[in-house]
């Protein structure tokens, strides 16, 4: 059953949302860029929580500092960072033995450089990470990660850079390309919910 939950990330407390399922594995689930209409309740977002409850995972949505009810304002992807620390701390403190990440845009990129930390992360999904739109950092490595997730026609995450970063990221990570999406899936939720559950 999903359930509202209050967590602290420094001295701010952030509002999330948990279906707990399971103690053996669970996956933090982080949204789009605040700025532009970003939360929790996003399509994709949902998309993504819906597969991974589908393959048996608990899963916890969070509404990042300023977004929703979570207090706090944003805080260009650093304050961020701390946390989805603090959401991968609280779902380890409710005995979850296994934590994956998974981001969409904005989300993927916080995901990425907090995991840069050390974290007990098992993998990382990334799905349109904003490579167009913001600098991921030119020695970002990412040994967890294992799919990273774009449409043909997105230009925020366009194929063509994904291409040439994922050697660095991870040169193991699988890419998987969904003719004619764009940025924002319209019309392909079901075809990125294939393939998510497909590699899950």
């Amino acid at each position: 059953m999903v359930k509202k939950v209050v967590f602290l990330s420094e001295d701010y407390e952030l509002e999330g949302l948990f279906n707990k399922t399971t103690e053996e594995k669970g996956v933090v689930i982080t949204h789009p860029h605040p700025l532009y209409g970003g939360d929790m309740y996003n399509m994709v977002v949902e998309s993504i929580a819906h597969v991974y409850h589908l393959k048996a995972y608990s899963t916890l949505k969070l509404n990042f500092r300023g977004v929703g009810n979570s207090q706090g304002s944003y805080s260009d992807g650093i304050g961020e960072q701390r946390d989805v620390l603090a959401a991968i701390s609280y779902l380890a403190e409710t005995g979850i033995k296994r934590i994956d990440l998974a981001g969409y845009s904005f989300g993927a990129w916080v995901n990425a450089h907090a995991g840069r930390q050390e974290v007990p992360v098992e993998n990382t999904i990334m799905i349109s990470p904003p490579v167009g739109f913001m600098d991921f950092l030119p020695d970002l490595e990412m040994d967890n990660l294992k799919l990273v997730v774009t449409g043909s026609e997105d230009n925020i995450a366009p194929v063509d850079l994904i291409r040439k970063l994922l050697p660095t990221w991870n040169p193991e990570a699988r890419f998987e390309v969904i003719e004619g999406a764009d940025h924002f899936y319209g019309g392909y939720i079901k075809s990125l919910e294939f393939v998510l559950s497909a590699f899950l």
